[in-house]
C-alpha cells in the first residue's frame, strides 16, 4: 500500500503518519483532546501552508486542452484494477480520488483532497474525515459518507488478500456519523504512524453506480468505474485502445492542490503486442509519448525521420525517487529454491558489467537494495544500533548478518560467463548437493535437475535473459526462458506458476504498511510477495519500522531490514537510471524544474496548440 500521488500514478496505499500542522487543538477540558487539521505529516513540518495557492512543482496558468498518448504493453479485458481476475486496463483507477493525497515534492506529506478536514486525537486511535461541500461523483450525484463506507467495506471483503490482511490488522471498525463525516477506529495493538494516512488514501466508488451495474469488486468488471476524479471513461477498443477524457464539471478544478493539474482534454493508451512494434508505432505518430526503457534502442534507434525533422523532442529529465527494485526473483514455493546456496549460485551467473556495457552502453548501474538511490539503502558493516535490532532476530537469519558488511550484487568481468563467479558458483551448489552427472547437468540424490525456467513475456528482453540462461547452462544448471504472451505471464504469475520473472521491489522513502504486501509472510500467496517470502525476523523488523515515530528512529530499523532481505538472496538484482530518458511530439511542455518524485506527464505537463499546430501542418500525424 503507497503514497497516491497522482503524478506518478502510484498505487492506492498508505500514507504515514506524524506531526500535523494547519490544525486547530481543542483546550484542556474538553471531552477528549484532538487535533483538527487540513493535512498531515510523517516526520516533519508539511512543504505547504495553509493558505497555499498552488503546487511549487506546477504551473498553475498552464492551459487546458489536446490529448497525450502513450503505449503500453499487451491489451486489457476489463476495468477493476482490484482484482486478479483478467487483466484491467492501464488507466482503470484513474477516475477515482481519496481522502488524502501526497504530493511529487514531499516525502511523507498527505493533503485533505476529498476531505475538508481530519480529526484525530494524540493516541490515534480513530479519526474522522469531514467531507467537502459540492463533492460529485461523475455522473452527477454527490458524493456522501455512505459512499466512503461502503468502498472502505468493499475493500476490506472483496479486495486484494494482502490487502484485506493489512486492513485487518489496522482497522477495528467504521461507522457514517452523518452524511459528511466518517469515523474509522483502530485496533488496539497496531503502530499508529500508518494508520490515518492508510485509510485516507482508500479509493471511494460509487455505492450506487455498484448496486446498479450489479458490481462486485472481487470480479472482473465489464463496466469502467465512475469516480469523482478529473477524468471519466471516454472509449475504448478491442482491448488495445482506452480512452480517458476531462471531466469539464470536475467539482474539484479550483482547489489549490489542483491548480494546473490535469490539463489534457484526452488520454490516450494504445496497447501493442511487443516492444519493438511499439517504437515503431511511435516513430510513425500512433502515439506522441514515450518513456524509454531500452537502451539499445536510445543509443541507436533515435535516427527516425520524425526526429531528425525536428518534429520529436528526446530528453533525458532527472528522477530522484527509489529505483525500481527491478530484479529476477526466486520463488521461494519451491523446494529447490529452499536452500540459500542455491540461490546465491543463481545470482553470482548474472553478469550486470558485461550486459551494461554490451547490452545497455553503460546507461545503467545496479541495483543492490530495495532502497537504491535513497539513504535508506544500508550500506558497509551494521552500526550499533543495527546490530542491536538484529541480534534478536539472528536465528531466522543467514549468517554474517551482525557481523558481515551488507550483501552487493556480485561483480563480474567482462566476458559473458565469469569464470571466477563460476567457479564460486560450483562450490556452492556441490555443498547443496547438486553434483554434476556425465551430461554436465547437475543433479539431486533423487536424480532431478536442477530446473530454472524463466518467464519472459518481452521480446526485447530475449537478449537479457538468454546470455544468463547461457551462463547457467555452463555452469550446469538445467535453465531455460519461456516466452509467453502477456495473458499467459499475467495468468502463471498470478498463480505463482514460474520458477523466476522479473519483478520490481523497490519502496517508498517512509516504508510503512506496504512492506507488508511485499515481504510479509501474510502475503506470502499473493501477488506483490512474487517470490513468497515468509520470514519470521523479516515480519518483525517490518514490524519495527512501522513502530517508527521519527527519521532517527526508523533509518536504522530500515537499514537492518534491508540487510535481513538482501542476506535471504530471494533476488538476482537487475539495473537502474537515475533519470527518465523521454521522447516526445515537439506539443507538450513542462515546468522548468520537475519535482523529484515524478515525471508527470500525464498529471502538470500541458498541450500547447501552437505547437501542434505546425506538427500537423508539416505532415508530422
Amino acid at each position: 500500500m503507497q503514497v497516491r500521488k497522482r503524478g506518478a500514478l502510484r498505487n492506492v496505499g498508505a500514507l504515514v503518519l506524524g506531526a500535523a500542522l494547519w490544525a486547530a487543538v481543542a483546550g484542556p477540558g474538553t471531552a477528549a483532546d484532538t487535533v483538527t487539521a487540513a493535512a498531515i505529516s510523517t516526520l516533519g513540518d508539511l512543504k505547504y501552508p495553509a493558505d497555499f495557492t498552488h503546487l511549487d512543482y506546477v504551473n498553475p496558468d498552464a492551459p487546458k486542452g489536446g490529448e497525450i498518448s502513450e503505449w503500453f504493453t499487451g491489451g486489457f479485458d476489463n476495468f477493476n484494477p482490484f482484482t486478479l481476475e483478467g487483466r484491467a486496463s492501464r488507466l482503470s483507477s484513474l477516475p477515482l480520488e481519496a481522502m488524502l493525497e501526497g504530493t511529487a515534492d514531499t516525502v511523507g506529506e498527505a493533503y485533505c483532497l476529498l476531505c475538508e478536514s481530519l480529526e484525530y486525537p494524540a493516541s490515534k486511535d480513530w479519526v474522522i474525515f469531514t467531507l467537502r461541500d459540492g463533492i460529485r461523483f461523475s455522473d452527477g450525484t454527490p458524493m456522501t459518507a455512505e459512499d466512503v463506507l461502503f468502498s472502505y467495506e468493499q475493500l476490506r471483503d472483496r479486495g486484494l488478500s494482502s490487502f484485506r490482511a493489512v486492513v485487518a490488522q489496522q482497522v477495528a471498525s467504521a461507522e457514517m456519523l452523518d452524511p459528511k463525516r466518517i469515523k474509522f477506529t483502530f485496533t488496539p495493538d497496531y503502530p499508529r504512524r500508518d494508520v490515518i494516512q492508510s485509510v485516507g488514501s482508500l479509493p471511494v466508488f460509487s455505492k450506487a453506480q455498484f448496486e446498479r451495474a450489479g458490481l462486485d469488486l472481487g470480479k472482473a468488471s465489464a463496466v469502467p468505474f465512475i469516480g469523482s476524479g478529473p477524468y471519466v471513461f471516454g472509449s475504448s477498443k478491442d482491448g488495445r485502445t482506452e480512452i480517458w477524457a476531462r471531466n469539464p464539471d470536475y467539482w474539484g478544478k479550483d482547489l489549490p492542490i489542483n491548480r494546473g493539474r490535469a490539463n489534457f482534454d484526452r488520454i490516450r493508451i494504445e496497447y501493442y503486442g511487443d516492444y519493438q512494434a511499439a517504437f515503431e508505432g511511435f516513430k510513425a505518430g500512433s502515439y506522441t509519448f514515450r518513456n524509454e526503457a531500452s537502451s539499445l534502442l536510445w543509443a541507436s534507434a533515435y535516427d527516425f525521420p520524425a526526429l531528425t525533422k525536428g518534429w520529436v523532442t528526446k530528453a533525458e529529465l532527472p528522477n530522484g525517487d527509489v529505483a525500481s527494485g527491478q530484479s529476477f526473483v526466486m520463488n521461494l514455493r519451491r523446494d529447490r529454491f529452499q536452500d540459500i546456496r542455491v540461490r546465491e549460485a543463481l545470482g553470482l551467473m548474472f553478469n550486470f558489467e558485461w550486459s551494461n556495457e554490451t547490452l545497455f552502453y553503460g546507461l545503467y548501474s545496479r541495483v543492490n537494495s530495495v532502497w537504491e538511490n535513497s539513504p535508506l539503502a544500508a550500506q558497509g558493516t551494521p552500526t550499533p544500533e543495527e546490530i542491536a535490532i538484529l541480534k534478536p532476530l539472528a536465528a531466522d537469519l543467514p549468517e554474517g548478518i551482525l557481523d558481515e558488511p551488507a550483501v552487493l550484487a556480485p561483480v563480474s568481468g567482462k566476458r559473458q560467463l565469469d569464470r571466477g563467479n563460476q567457479r564460486k558458483a560450483a562450490a556452492l551448489l556441490d555443498a547443496a548437493g547438486w553434483a554434476p552427472g556425465a551430461d554436465g547437468m547437475r543433479r539431486n540424490a533423487k536424480g532431478e535437475t536442477l530446473r530454472v525456467e524463466i518467464l519472459n513475456d518481452s521480446q526485447t528482453f530475449d537478449r537479457v535473459i538468454l546470455p544468463y540462461v547461457e551462463n547457467l547452462r555452463a555452469l550446469g544448471v538445467d535453465a531455460s526462458m519461456a516466452r509467453v504472451d502477456d495473458a499467459q505471464y499475467e495468468n502463471r504469475r498470478r498463480k505463482h506458476d514460474f520458477d523466476m520473472i522479473t519483478a520490481q521491489l523497490g519502496q517508498d522513502e517512509i516504508p510503512g504498511a506496504g512492506l507488508q504486501q511485499y515481504f510479509g509472510s501474510q502475503s506470502a500467496g499473493d501477488v506483490f510477495n512474487g517470490m513468497g517470502l515468509a520470514n519470521p525476523a523479516v515480519d518483525k523488523l517490518i514490524r519495527l519500522v512501522e513502530e517508527a515515530q521519527t527519521r532517527d528512529e526508523m533509518t536504522p530499523r530500515v537499514h537492518a531490514l534491508d540487510r535481513a532481505l538482501r542476506a535471504l538472496r530471494f533476488w538476482v538484482p537487475q539495473w537502474y537510471k537515475a533519470s527518465h530518458t523521454v521522447a516526445y511530439y515537439d506539443m507538450y511542455e513542462h515546468p522548468e524544474t520537475l519535482p523529484p518524485h515524478a515525471l508527470g506527464e500525464l498529471d502538470f505537463w500541458w498541450y500547447n496548440a501552437d505547437k501542434a499546430a505546425k506538427l500537423k501542418a508539416g505532415g508530422a500525424f
